[in-house]
């Protein structure tokens, strides 16, 4: 009873008080040090205390309000998609340990070691790549590789090393299957599927920009990327062209072939007869089998008519880090877009084929496996923690009548419809400096995206039309773009702590943010064009 009286004077029937009272106290609590789960849990209990009072939260055990926010935690985290966390995150550990990234990188380098910035965009690329293959935000592993390392300290500039490495890092947010998406995703109940298949021209849309700026940048001022000195025996020029053609036609040769197989058992089992209510199965219809064998057939041609097969075999030794990472991504997104699997089941298949691969490469060894398993442990920990925490306060306030409060308070602001939008970015890119991304998604998107759907869709950008039924789509995609502005921003930017983790002593924080500042300016103009044209979302839906 005197527990109950000493937090008597919590109750208030003001949300806007409440509202208060959360904003400056999730910023008080991350200032001092307290984890955002906990901090999170704290204020769900604050907040709860101040709406229906302390008697209300603990009395009527399993009926009263801490007993919603308890239910609503629940239907969180016996989510079935949210075990595809987990996986992901263990497929990117396997990765990193049993050397497929490391001979991904050198093959890479091989192709373009002497193109003016080459490291550079081989860095970028690897972070596609990398981001195609695991899903989640790479720059920790990714600043772990000796090549970012040996580009960091010395290839090309510094300032354009640090940002390439931690930018490039950073596109694990954006292009599929990313873990942002998912979690977006199972918060506001929008089609995972859809997100990934949105976000695939905007996530490379991203990564263009960067290589060009490399490139650009580069050769504007030769000085900051000079060229290597040649190694001996390597084929140079058209020399080197043809090399890579070759290896293109034999990969080609055995997706092809692989993918023709696929569609004539299909043909000859009767598995793609189109029947009402079924999508066509992706590259498996009968319709495409001619097309299918003029990729075989092209491609031997090539190998055989203008490459030739001494040519194609040295390409193929060169390039053929590249296939274990192709076939990881075929393995993930394929199984998605295929309808073979769904997320979760695509997630388990990829660590599949990644533990395989190793275990081809004799690489796969139990200490590999069991740190993996450690570094999964604890990344997925703390994903956990904060999902609990912020899951509780978002429906504490949602309990409490603080999405009605924010929204009646943001529409009755006057503001014209991008105005409205412009102000979540604002919100967006001020809580991205402090907060991580599933604290904001989960604390914030239960707030916002109501208010999205109910502004005139008419209003949304200022060139095209975006459908009604993408709303949800665009507007998950709009914040993934903006959490890759959090992932480099001071003062809590992660990208550049795991960096200087990894840096020469001479290098410090303010070098690094420093570094960042012309690919923060990338990624600003990339978020404009969602925001200008929104339709870019739907090219592929």
């Amino acid at each position: 009873m005197e527990f109950l009286e000493l937090f008597a004077w919590l109750k208030v029937d003001s949300l806007a008080t409440i509202s208060l009272v959360l904003l400056l106290g999730i910023f008080a609590l991350l200032a001092i040090g307290m984890p955002l789960g906990f901090a999170s849990a704290f204020l769900a209990v604050v907040v709860l205390a101040m709406k229906f009072g302390p008697e209300m939260i603990f009395a009527d055990f399993g009926r009263g309000p801490l007993s919603v926010v308890a239910q609503a935690v629940y239907r969180q985290m016996t989510n079935y998609v949210l075990i595809s966390v987990p996986l992901f995150i263990f497929m990117a550990a396997l990765l990193e340990r049993c050397g497929i990234a490391r001979d991904m990188y050198s093959a890479l380098n091989v192709w373009l070691s002497r193109t003016r910035g080459g490291i550079a965009v081989v860095t970028a690329i690897m972070g596609v790549i990398m981001a195609a293959m695991s899903g989640i935000i790479g720059a920790r592993w990714f600043c772990g590789l000796d090549r970012p390392r040996r580009c960091c300290a010395w290839d090309i500039t510094k300032n354009l090393a640090i940002g390439t490495i931690c930018a490039s890092g950073s596109l694990g947010t954006m292009i599929p299957p990313s873990i942002v998406l998912i979690f977006y995703g199972l918060v506001t109940e929008t089609s995972i599927k859809a997100l990934f298949t949105a976000s695939f021209l905007p996530g490379f849309m991203l990564a263009s920009f960067i290589i060009i700026y490399i490139l650009v940048r580069t050769n504007m001022n030769p000085s900051l990327a000079p060229l290597p000195e040649p190694e001996p025996g390597m084929p140079e020029g058209s020399e080197k062209a043809l090399r890579f053609l070759g290896f293109l036609a034999k990969f080609s040769i055995w997706a092809g072939g692989f993918l023709l197989a696929r569609a004539l058992f299909f043909t000859v089992t009767g598995g793609n007869t189109i029947r009402e209510g079924l999508d066509p199965i992706p590259l498996g219809m009968v319709s495409d089998i001619p097309y299918l064998a003029g990729v075989v057939i092209l491609g031997a041609i090539t190998v055989y008519g203008i490459v030739g097969k001494e040519r194609t075999a040295e390409g193929w030794e060169m390039g053929k880090g590249l296939i274990a990472p192709t076939v990881v991504i075929g393995v993930v997104l394929g199984s998605i877009y295929m309808g073979i699997t769904g997320i979760t089941e695509a997630a388990g298949m990829g660590v599949m084929a990644v533990f395989i691969i190793g275990l081809i490469r004799r690489e796969m060894t139990f200490d590999i496996v069991w740190d993996s398993l450690m570094r999964t442990l604890k990344s997925t920990g703390t994903i956990i923690w904060v999902t609990i925490g912020a899951a509780s306060l978002a429906a504490a306030y949602t309990l409490a009548g603080g999405p009605t409060y924010v929204a009646n308070l943001i529409i009755a602001s006057d503001l014209p419809t991008m105005g409205i939008i412009l102000m979540m970015m604002l919100i967006f890119l001020i809580m991205g400096m402090f907060m991580d991304w599933i604290g904001i998604v989960l604390l914030v998107m239960p707030v916002f995206l109501p208010i999205v759907m109910r502004l005139p869709v008419e209003e949304i950008g200022l060139f095209g039309d975006l459908d009604p039924r993408h709303v949800a789509i665009w507007f998950g995609v709009v914040f993934c773009m903006n959490m890759q502005v959090s992932f480099l921003s001071p003062p809590f930017g992660p990208a550049a702590f795991y960096l200087k983790s990894v840096a020469p002593p001479h290098i410090t924080l303010t070098a690094i943010f420093r570094g960042f500042l012309p690919f923060i300016a990338l990624q600003l103009t990339a978020l404009s064009v969602l925001l200008i044209w929104p339709p870019i979302v739907t090219l592929f839906l």
